[in-house]
């Protein structure tokens, strides 16, 4: 309670820096969310793949992959991504949709994509909001 009291105490005072604070808080997040691609629902997700406008990459390790995933998706591991992009190719006129465990690492996987000309989204709360909506996944 004492640390929100000093806080408005010291916008207070120094409502410049604060002001600026403030300011460059907000474009540190609109940059992120450009260069990450956009948020997408599981029904947009749904959409897309329905359409045949997308598709999912999922970038979990192979063992994770293979406990579950999104039906059609393909598996590139984060870490192997970067030197992988030639198999993506031939999606070249499709959303990729990068899919991850919860979401944390979709956007950062999302910006060599959009380096490489691909049109990137990423699934909101990742794998995880799949499942809690009790959508279905293939093993194997």
């Amino acid at each position: 309670m004492q640390f929100v009291s000093r806080l408005i105490e010291f916008a207070t005072n120094h409502y410049l820096l604060a002001g600026a604070f403030v300011v460059l808080l907000v474009l540190l997040l609109l940059n992120e969310t450009r260069r990450s691609g956009r948020n997408l629902s599981t029904a947009e997700l749904t959409r897309l793949l329905n359409t045949d406008q997308g598709i999912v990459l999922d970038i979990r390790p192979k063992k994770e992959f293979a406990n579950g995933h999104i039906v059609g998706a393909l598996n590139i591991p984060q870490d192997k991504l970067a030197n992988s992009l030639s198999q993506l190719e031939k999606h070249k006129g499709k959303t990729i949709i990068v899919v991850d465990g919860n979401g944390q690492h979709a956007g950062a996987a999302c910006t060599p994509l959009q380096q490489a000309g691909f049109t990137t989204a990423r699934l909101s709360g990742g794998l995880s909001t799949w499942r809690g909506e009790n959508l279905p996944l293939v093993k194997g």
